[in-house]
């Protein structure tokens, strides 16, 4: 019996994690709070409106929208989003980025050449905390991150899988293997 329980223990931890997890899923951030660029990962509705209102309303200079595909233009992400061209002149595309790991390297490098020191980070309120893992493991530790989380219907299986990530990355940057 008493090794039934202590098998539970992980599965137990595990399930207390997930519904903190859920219950502390992060919001918007307001437009008011100013940030040198905005990176948008691509990757479920709302970022890249979310992203195009920051700008449009001074909160931030530039955008990068990281991980588009590589034969994604400016004029194609307009027409997709029913936009003018022309909203899009202080967007940077990142045709580099396929994961969250490679999103967060083209983040840093995209602030490097703008010499940012402050990013808002736009992406789905269950991914924001892995997206924020990995950017601090490249961004410089004055570079400060705000995190702006696009609303979601998170359903139970897609925000276990997402705090499973979040558990085995933060595991293994602890453990040293970035």
């Amino acid at each position: 019996m008493w090794l039934a329980r202590i098998a539970a223990l992980p599965v137990l931890a595990w399930t207390l994690g997930l519904i903190w997890f859920s219950l502390t899923l992060p919001g918007p951030a307001p437009l008011a709070v100013k940030s040198d660029g905005v990176v948008v990962l691509t990757g479920g509705a709302g970022r890249f409106r979310r992203g195009l209102a920051v700008v449009e309303a001074g909160a931030a200079r530039r955008m990068l929208v990281s991980g588009v595909g590589e034969k994604t233009s400016r004029r194609q992400l307009a027409a997709a989003f029913g936009v003018a061209t022309r909203r899009l002149r202080s967007t940077d595309l990142g045709y580099e980025a396929v994961d969250t790991r490679s999103n967060a390297e083209e983040t840093a490098r995209w602030v490097a050449k703008h010499a940012y020191k402050s990013i808002r980070l736009v992406t789905s309120a269950g991914h924001m905390r892995r997206a924020r893992l990995e950017l601090s493991r490249v961004l410089p530790p004055h570079v400060k991150v705000l995190s702006d989380a696009v609303p979601s219907e998170p359903k139970a299986p897609g925000l276990a899988f997402e705090y499973s990530k979040w558990l085995l990355r933060r595991g293994a940057l602890l453990a040293g293997a970035a």
